[in-house]
């Protein structure tokens, strides 16, 4: 019933976003004289505010096309190395450029697409070779296609890696964002333990919940205030008979994207009032920048029920990482098995999502890994979101995983 409400809702919001983008079309129109004096450019503004916010959302696009190598500007395609049922892994291609570390950015499956790493990848992209787990909506995946939780989630990870390294002679490189740190560190214990020759060379987490022990958040207490079986009677619904994933057992975007928001309610509200201030004062520029994040913000995407709720027990609740308890297929992941992939942990001071110290725990509790393969980075004033994107992304936090990639070459 849940999806059901939502898909009406939808539809309904979908109408009178459509509805308020025609007015604001015809408000704005020159030919009208009420665009240029009274209420009408505050009444344009207002709707288009409102058709903004309220207007459905599918999968964006990368829109990368092109990037400068050694100060020359080439072009750049997308290429789909391996498909898989709930991913695919794809490939920034540089025309006519050979050579560079292989680096896989894994891109959270916590309700957004990879696409929410546009920046990620863009600044990436001029020195390495650039791959990204791009992560389907599950609503999309048909039944028949089995299920998905976390063990597939570490096994699509080696299996990434393998195709990336290949027969060569040095090993990729692995950037996890976020919620991927956890998969991303168990796959490296799985196959440092197994000397599997495409183990990463180095492991870079952002803003990763390894021991959410460490400062809790207001997400952290969310998942432990309440028990396991609250979360599958409350927070997972069926997909309905308008989506190829019919039937399947979902944690819906909408709910994902709704924590989101009230957690920073206010700040949500201010940005949207500021938006309402710059159309009124025709400064397009600063509103399209708001619209541009947001029109990120609000697309997202389903997860499936067995692998949210796997990540609430074996993550937040259980914390079975950082105790040694992680099971993978039903073998122990030890951190210990670590001892030659180089792991940089980078964190933000102003992180609401994953407090300081829950990246770090990652270098603790590789009991075996030498100290000059081990690295913490505390970025200053820096927020969640800000880790992997914007300017201080670029200019201070994007260096340092640079440095660390090319002291580690693997």
């Amino acid at each position: 019933m849940l999806y059901n409400a939502y898909e009406m809702q939808r539809s309904m919001l979908a109408g009178a976003s459509a509805l308020a983008n025609f007015s604001v079309g015809w408000l704005n129109n020159p030919a009208n004289p009420f665009s240029y004096f009274g209420g009408g450019p505050v009444l344009s503004s207002a709707l288009e505010v409102f058709a903004h916010a309220s207007a459905p959302r599918g999968k964006p696009a990368f829109g990368l096309t092109e990037t400068v190598v050694d100060g020359k500007t080439v072009a750049v395609t997308e290429q789909i190395v391996l498909r898989k049922p709930f991913g695919q892994l794809k490939r920034f291609v540089r025309e006519g450029v050979e050579g560079g570390p292989k680096l896989l950015i894994v891109a959270p499956m916590s309700g957004h697409y990879a696409t929410l790493l546009r920046g990620t990848v863009e600044r990436t992209l001029p020195g390495h070779d650039v791959y990204i787990t791009d992560w389907r909506d599950a609503k999309l995946v048909p039944v028949s296609d089995g299920s998905f939780d976390l063990d597939d989630y570490v096994d699509y990870l080696i299996e990434f890696l393998e195709v990336i390294g290949g027969e060569g002679a040095e090993r990729p490189h692995m950037l996890a964002v976020c919620q991927p740190s956890v998969p991303c560190y168990a796959a490296a214990c799985v196959m440092s333990a197994d000397k599997h020759p495409n183990r990463p060379a180095t492991l870079t987490m952002m803003g990763g919940p390894i021991d959410t022990r460490e400062a809790p958040t207001a997400v952290n207490t969310l998942a432990t205030e309440r028990p396991h079986s609250w979360f599958s009677q409350n927070v997972i619904a069926t997909i309905p008979v308008t989506y190829p994933g019919a039937g399947r057992r979902v944690y819906p975007g909408f709910l994902q994207l709704a924590g989101f928001m009230t957690m920073n309610l206010g700040s949500h509200m201010n940005s949207h009032w500021e938006l309402f201030k710059h159309l009124v004062a025709g400064d397009g520029e600063s509103a399209d920048a708001t619209m541009d994040f947001y029109e990120e913000y609000r697309s997202v995407c389903d997860m499936t029920a067995e692998f949210y709720l796997q990540t609430i027990h074996t993550v937040f609740q259980d914390h079975s990482l950082p105790k040694g308890t992680m099971l993978h297929r039903g073998r122990t992941v030890d951190p210990a098995a670590i001892t030659d992939i180089a792991v940089l942990a980078i964190e933000g001071e102003r992180d609401d999502i994953s407090g300081l110290g829950q990246t770090k725990a990652a270098l603790t509790i590789a009991t075996k890994l030498p100290a000059k393969l081990k690295r913490y980075h505390m970025a200053p004033g820096v927020g969640h979101y800000g880790i992997f994107n914007g300017s201080k992304w670029r200019e201070k936090i994007a260096p340092v995983v640079e440095d660390w990639i090319a002291a580690h070459p693997g």
